[in-house]
């Protein structure tokens, strides 16, 4: 088997002092690899540095800029780079010697099966010498700052990565809007949220070798503004950070329904209220109340169908536990899971009614806030769908809006205010017409499908807003 293509990526600015050594350590590594520097005019003259040393190394390049335009920005030019030259794997890593090169042999060799290692400094006590208490109280809080809002666990915020091109699309990079420092965490997350194996390694971070920290307090500061903002814009649009996949399979000649319109709806002011409201209530409350009960009923590798999947906001994170089929009859929403779970096993376009399932069993199914728009003869028929294509004691699980919830008395407020007495017209989602009432009505519906309830509960988990109904198949 050939060895892998490698190119050792560097951005500079003002690196005079380090670049020579690091050009030479870096070159003496026992490693087939190709070295390429990226400066953009450093006024120290850094640049005719690197200019001389490429004269010398033949595997080294040099790309020069006009002017100071980035990290981030420099980043995606080295993995621009990468890809145009057909490399395997990218390697990044800092100029200050923050970044030992002798550790990427070890980062190399951790990476197989993997999409990229990231070099960090949490792993391992006293990884940060010379780092005195504020640097230190600082780099936690950023630490928990990407790991509570973003979900990241990994050291988010460090340049020192190994990428396998061969298992990264490079559309993912696109997504990356960042230009400057803020651009490590994004596009860590970016990746993250594109199902990307994101591995570690444990390195050392000692103080700059040379020079001043080139994080500003100024940039610092715009970089906890751009994480807030980051943070708001995956509850709200978590799609937008994922470039998705199409669905398994479409129906032929499947008109535009309500459903479309409730996915693709423009940003009026209701609307947006509804939009924003509805998703910190998924990534909140929804999303942790169904790993829960989920993790309760099935064991990990269940086979899940996940009937009327939506967006699939509520989904994230459960692919790693549950291989789930997603089906519904919006391509719009379709689109939108695929984006939100692009590891999901499959995804279908499919009527509830009809399944595409003549020869598969599930062991669950499950559903969030779709029953309620059906009235009680479609539930019925759906529930003895449901019934067809599960395995003998398989189970249901609904997610079922109550009828004196918080969301129904909070939105039927809202409505009244908009179009009554604002003068609006705004209907922010199709009709309800079955709420729940309470175990007695979910028990009779459950037994015309073919299920009997095992589990009735409303509670403060979801804000009282829906009942979690369990049937098992009879």
């Amino acid at each position: 088997m050939a060895s892998p293509k490698i190119l050792i990526f560097i951005p500079t600015y003002n690196e005079s002092g380090n670049v020579e050594r690091m050009a030479n350590e870096l070159s003496a590594l026992d490693l087939s690899v190709d070295i390429v520097f990226l400066d953009d005019n450093s006024p120290d003259g850094t640049g005719a540095i690197l200019n001389r040393m490429a004269a010398t190394i033949s595997s080294m390049d040099v790309i020069h800029r006009q002017g100071k335009e980035g990290i981030g920005s420099a980043h995606q030019v080295g993995i621009a780079r990468a890809y145009a030259g057909g490399y395997d794997i990218l390697v990044t890593l800092d100029c200050d010697f923050t970044h030992d090169p002798s550790d990427i042999p070890r980062m190399l060799a951790a990476l197989p099966g993997h999409d990229m290692v990231v070099g960090s400094r949490y792993m391992e006590r006293g990884s940060l010498p010379g780092w005195n208490l504020m640097r230190r109280c600082l780099t936690m809080f950023g630490h928990f700052l990407t790991s509570t809002l973003l979900g990241l666990p990994q050291d988010a915020s460090g340049a020192f990565r190994a990428y396998d091109l061969r298992r990264i699309d490079q559309r993912i990079f696109s997504l990356v809007g960042s230009r400057s420092y803020s651009f490590f965490f994004e596009s860590l997350f970016v990746l993250y949220r594109n199902g990307c194996d994101i591995a570690e390694i444990p390195i050392v971070l000692p103080v700059r070798t040379y020079g001043s920290s080139k994080l500003t307090p100024g940039e610092a500061i715009r970089g906890g503004m751009y994480l807030l903002g980051l943070w708001l814009r995956a509850l709200v649009e978590p799609e937008r950070f994922a470039i998705g996949r199409a669905p398994d399979s479409t129906l032929a000649d499947v008109p535009s329904c309500e459903w479309d319109d409730y996915w693709t709806r423009g940003n009026s002011a209701g609307n947006l209220l509804y939009t924003v409201a509805a998703a910190c209530y998924r990534r909140l409350f929804i999303r942790p109340n169904l790993t829960r009960v989920l993790r309760r009923h099935f064991t990990a590798g269940a086979r899940l169908l996940h009937a009327g999947c939506g967006s699939g906001q509520a989904d994230v994170g459960l692919h790693e536990f549950f291989k789930i089929t997603a089906v519904d009859l919006s391509l719009s929403a379709l689109r939108l899971y695929g984006r939100n779970n692009p590891i999901a096993e499959s995804i279908r376009q499919a009527d509830l009614f009809t399944l595409p399932f003549a020869n598969e069993s599930f062991d669950g199914i499950f559903n969030l806030g779709v029953m309620e728009h059906f009235d009680e003869t479609e539930i019925a028929a759906l529930l003895k769908e449901f019934h067809r294509i599960l395995r003998p004691g398989g189970k249901i699980i609904l997610f079922w809006p109550h009828a004196k919830g918080t969301s129904v008395r909070v939105l039927g407020a809202l409505h009244y205010l908009l179009n009554e007495v604002l003068g609006k017209n705004v209907r922010m989602h199709p009709d309800e017409i079955t709420l729940i009432s309470g175990r007695e009505q979910a028990c009779g519906l459950l037994n015309q499908g073919g299920f009997a309830l095992s589990e009735y509960d409303i509670g403060w988990r979801d804000l009282f807003v829906q009942a979690v109904v369990v049937g098992v198949r009879q």
